[in-house]
């Protein structure tokens, strides 16, 4: 009976793989046709599972409007569950949004922090900025 479980499970592990495959490669191919609405429609519900990747593009889209309504808390939303997972370009992106009061309070120490975490995964544009937060922290705040 275990083994029948186990079997089964990785049956659906294996399907789930291919259908995500189907499903993401549908929607670059969707972006790069400028068919965002589609885009959209094919990256929420892998996002909502969790797929880091379609959690970074879904911040990217509510981000910059594509294919939705420019919403920046929204983009924050997907953002920070894609960094959650390790995603640098996410992590880099709330850093941004830190910076700028885009879709949350304007705060430099948790810009910092972000873009203090891409810093350490190679990020020179991640450096950059933090360093541009640190001129602009007070000394508490440092």
């Amino acid at each position: 009976m275990n083994k029948w479980i186990l079997f089964v499970a990785t049956i659906l592990t294996l399907c789930s793989s291919v259908v995500r495959a189907d499903d993401f490669d549908d929607a670059v191919e969707a972006y790069k046709k400028g068919n965002y609405v589609q885009d959209i429609e094919l990256f929420r519900p892998l996002a909502a599972k969790g797929d880091v990747d379609a959690q970074y593009n879904l911040g990217m889209m509510y981000d910059y409007g594509k294919g939705v309504t420019q919403d920046y808390k929204e983009a924050v939303k997907w953002y920070l569950l894609a960094a959650e997972q390790g995603s640098a370009s996410a992590q880099y992106n709330l850093g941004v949004m830190y910076d700028n009061g885009e879709g949350v309070i304007q705060d430099y120490v948790r810009a910092h922090m972000w873009f203090n975490l891409v810093t350490s995964k190679g990020s020179k544009k991640g450096r950059e900025n933090r360093e541009k937060a640190t001129k602009i922290m007070t000394p508490a705040q440092r």
